[in-house]
């Protein structure tokens, strides 16, 4: 069973924008610190990076699909699509994150590392986004 504040939209976009906004900030500040040249720096903010987006921005994910995506689409199974789309959603990000680990073992942090760190952010921002507007504003 899904919890409270995944039903309600403007609890559900309060854990969209806090996720999003703090990936943001962190992409930042390891952006910083490769500019600033202190690698060290950059890659403990790069493995604080991935460990944000598998406790705060996945985790979620987790939670939607262990709950709430099977709600929605049992109260209308109009929805059962929708539900596939955003949870290929949750998979690609899946996919990112690892490929961001694979990544950072061969080749540290490089040009496809960083690729993949922004990469994340656009498809949670677009992900986020049809979400809210296709389970809540119909």
């Amino acid at each position: 069973m899904a919890g409270p504040a995944l039903k309600k939209l403007h609890s559900h976009r309060a854990i969209h924008e806090g996720g999003l906004s703090g990936a943001v900030s962190k992409t930042e500040g390891m952006m910083e610190f490769l500019q600033q040249g202190d690698l060290a720096l950059a890659n403990q903010a790069a493995d604080d990076l991935i460990e944000y987006w598998k406790t705060r921005v996945i985790s979620h994910a987790d939670a939607e699909e262990q709950g709430f995506y099977g709600e929605v689409a049992e109260g209308n199974p109009d929805l059962k699509d929708t539900v596939v789309q955003l949870t290929r959603d949750h998979d690609l990000l899946r996919i990112i994150v690892k490929d961001i680990e694979q990544l950072r073992e061969d080749e540290n942090l490089s040009p496809a590392v960083l690729h993949r760190f922004h990469a994340l952010i656009v498809v949670n921002e677009i992900h986020s986004r049809d979400e809210e507007r296709m389970l809540f504003e119909n």
